[in-house]
Parts: structure tokens; C-alpha cells; sequence
């Protein structure tokens, strides 16, 4: 019994950091035709230079793994963006004080939030049909982000990010 409380107690941690990850696509596109691929030309994340290299190195990774190569004429261009925000915690301690008599209540309650804020990040990942300047598949992936995680754990996310992003790809008809 205690191995299932710790196992249900792992599960639960473990989801989460897990990325939440949401795609779409043109549903006329046939991905297949696909085998190269650039950086968008006008590529500009919003993330600092430094992070902004680690992604691209994460792409550069991920990319063969889907049979895409690089190329100066690619097949689509990738896009990439980001967006990162605060979430509260979801967790208060709840007060009340209640008095009563006479057939008349009076109560007075507040909640004390515990914890902090979390920081997330949103990347937005946009393939991009070169010939026809068509958006034709997106990842939106929104995970939580350590601003003060040492270089190699955020180069860990983005490879994870990335990774998750394109397990959506190519989409499934």
C-alpha cells in the first residue's frame, strides 16, 4: 500500500512541469513534400541572445529526427516566439470568524495565498510553407520557466520543449 501512495504521490509531481502543448494545422497540406527547412528571416523570439541560441540549438537537434535538413531554398521556413508570464499560486489558507444568535448570523472569511507566483513560458512554434507564405503547422507549448536556472538545465528545457513540440509533427490525418 505505501509503494501505490508513492508512486500516485510521483505521478503527480510529475505532471506538473509537464509541458502543455496544443497544434494545429492546414488540413490541406501535405506534409510529406517537406524535407528542408531555414530559420525564419526574420527569426526573433523574444528571449534573451543567449537562450535564444539555446533554442536554435535545440531545433538544430530535434530537426533530423523528423528527416529535415538544412537548407539555403528550404521547403518551410520555422518561426519561433515567446511569451512568458506569471501564474499565482493556486494554494490559500482560508480564516473565517462566524457569531451567531438570535436567529441571525454574521460571518466574516479571507484567504492567505502560500507559495509564490510561477513564471512560464509560452513558445509558439510556426511552420512555414516558403512557396506559397503559408502557415502550415503550429505547436503552442506553455511550461514552466526557472529565469534563474543554470545554463545547462535551460538548455535541458528548450531540448525537451522542442523535442515535445515535434512529437506532434507531422500531424495525424
Amino acid at each position: 500500500m505505501r509503494i501505490v501512495k508513492i508512486l500516485i504521490i510521483c505521478a503527480i509531481l510529475a505532471g506538473c512541469n509537464s509541458p502543455k502543448i496544443a497544434y494545429d494545422y492546414d488540413q490541406n497540406t501535405n506534409f510529406s513534400k517537406y524535407s528542408t527547412y531555414a530559420l525564419f528571416p526574420e527569426f526573433n523570439t523574444g528571449l534573451s541572445q543567449l537562450d535564444e541560441q539555446r533554442l536554435i540549438r535545440a531545433l538544430d537537434n530535434a530537426m533530423p529526427q523528423k528527416d529535415f535538413a538544412t537548407a539555403d531554398n528550404p521547403g518551410i521556413y520555422v518561426n519561433a516566439y515567446t511569451e512568458k508570464y506569471q501564474q499565482e499560486s493556486n494554494n490559500s489558507l482560508g480564516l473565517g470568524v462566524g457569531s451567531g444568535g438570535g436567529g441571525v448570523g454574521v460571518g466574516v472569511s479571507g484567504g492567505i495565498p502560500l507559495g509564490s507566483s510561477k513564471t512560464f513560458l509560452r513558445l509558439t512554434l510556426d511552420f512555414i510553407d516558403k512557396n506559397r507564405d503559408s502557415l502550415v503547422w503550429q505547436a503552442i507549448i506553455d511550461i514552466k520557466f526557472n529565469p534563474n536556472a543554470s545554463p545547462e538545465d535551460r538548455q535541458a528545457l528548450f531540448d525537451k520543449v522542442v523535442q515535445k513540440a515535434l512529437e506532434g509533427y507531422p500531424p495525424k490525418k
